[in-house]
């Protein structure tokens, strides 16, 4: 009886231990595979994300979730983010600025695949000691879309002031066009030309980012500069005269505008309750998703943002990106390595490059994609055209912008004027005024 409990006690010792080996076991597989956690800054996107991340689980059996910042927090979110144990492996700088700010977790990206198959180098953020900290993953564009039905539709209409839209190649012109159509909404059947100006807090980076930039990429211009601790906003005017566009010629009442976000202007695009709206190619899949959506595919295009500059018809879209790929060197080994995987089958299997061309909306600077896998929608496709087009595209200068503060401010001044509680002076002076102490305060 003792040699046998003896026997018994020996058995489920030796089982204990190859119990305890194998969780050990597996527990050192988890760990070795790391785990990814991708901060996302496009809500618009948000639900494609988090769909990849599982696919792309199921088939590696690595673990990836992804959390999305609101609109305009993404800076705060990062911030927040970062400092938990749990941060982000993987998330987004927005260019020089946002490298400055987090170059403390950026990993150096020379050494990865998606570095190496890059088709144009130059487009990285690089530090001064000659390392990779920022990978684009997307090349975009944004203008003003137009539904090409309405605009026949006015064409057609007694008196219309052009017989085709490749008329309007100008402010002067579009301005014409556009009072034209407002005066004649109701035999348009819309509301109004313009979609809402959206001016709601985190909302309003339309106009302070993507508006402001062409003003300011044409006094970087003239002033033979990359960047400027200070800027005269010497364009002010021809970035007043769209706004006021916009604003004198939308379905929706000035004073409206502080509760308008980008999702109402959209729908009410894609309701054809307006025929134009100021946004870029990934509007595509908002429109296209819009309940009772009414605009057809092939009636969804681009006209560049004609603001009064000079030699501006040979003006075409805005394009550029503010989209790199960061890799957090503070996390684990595993999980950067991990995370760097990701990017890499991102941009080379066939599931990865499917959800990045027709569900993430990117046209991906990248040697793997091939002619057939560029984007179909129509916005990317019209987008391809105006580069091939011989037009002068206006390069995204506004990563060079001071903060996040700096376009708060001016977003506030916008809404401010749109309401008629403050008059443009102030729009201009907290531009001015707010450009020259957020850029102090990086150097501080």
């Amino acid at each position: 009886m003792k040699l046998k409990r003896f026997i018994a006690i020996f058995l489920c010792s030796i089982m204990a231990v190859f119990s305890l080996t194998g969780c050990g076991g597996n527990s050192g597989k988890k760990s070795d595979a790391g785990t990814i956690y991708y901060l996302n800054f496009k809500p618009e996107v948000s639900s494609d994300w988090e769909e990849l991340a599982k696919k792309y689980t199921e088939e590696t059996g690595v673990q990836m979730k992804v959390v999305t910042a609101a609109s305009g927090n993404y800076e705060s979110t990062l911030k927040s983010e970062i400092a938990k144990s749990d941060a982000p492996t993987l998330f987004q700088i927005n260019g020089p600025v946002g490298y400055q700010a987090w170059k403390d977790y950026c990993a150096n990206l020379k050494d990865t695949k998606f570095y190496q198959e890059l088709t144009d180098k130059e487009l990285v953020i690089t530090g001064e000691d000659g390392g990779v900290y920022g990978v684009p993953y997307t090349i975009e564009g944004y203008g003003i879309i137009y539904n090409d039905a309405i605009m026949k539709k006015y064409i057609s209409q007694s008196g219309a002031v052009i017989k085709s839209v490749d008329e309007i190649d100008s402010f002067a012109k579009l301005k014409q066009v556009v009072e034209d159509m407002q005066n004649k909404r109701s035999q348009l059947g819309i509301k109004g030309v313009f979609g809402s100006t959206s001016l709601m807090p985190g909302e309003e980076w339309r106009w302070h980012t993507h508006l402001a930039n062409i003003a300011v990429h044409k006094e970087f211009q003239e002033k033979n500069a990359n960047d400027l601790d200070e800027i005269e906003f010497t364009h002010q005017e021809q970035f007043k005269n769209v706004f006021d566009l916009y604003l004198n010629n939308s379905g929706t009442p000035r004073k409206m505008l502080g509760s308008k976000g980008v999702n109402d202007s959209m729908s009410e695009f894609a309701l054809g309750q307006v025929a134009m709206i100021q946004n870029g190619n990934w509007a595509w899949s908002q429109i296209a998703k819009v309940q009772g959506n009414v605009v057809k595919e092939e009636d969804v295009k681009f006209l560049p943002i004609y603001s009064g500059l000079e030699g501006e018809k040979d003006q075409g879209l805005c394009i550029g990106t503010e989209n790199y790929f960061a890799i957090n060197k503070q996390a684990p080994e595993a999980s950067q390595k991990a995370s760097i995987d990701f990017v890499n089958w991102l941009i080379t299997s066939e599931v990865g490059k499917d959800y990045m061309t027709n569900k993430l909306g990117n046209i991906a600077p990248f040697t793997t994609f091939s002619d057939k896998e560029k984007p179909k929608d129509p916005l990317a496709k019209d987008m391809l055209n105006y580069m091939e087009s011989g037009k002068k595209s206006i390069p995204w200068i506004f990563t060079t912008f001071p903060s996040q503060t700096f376009k708060d401010q001016f977003g506030a001044a916008l809404l401010e004027y749109a309401q008629e509680t403050a008059d443009w002076k102030h729009v201009v002076d907290t531009v001015k005024k707010q450009w020259k102490t957020e850029k102090s305060a990086t150097k501080s």
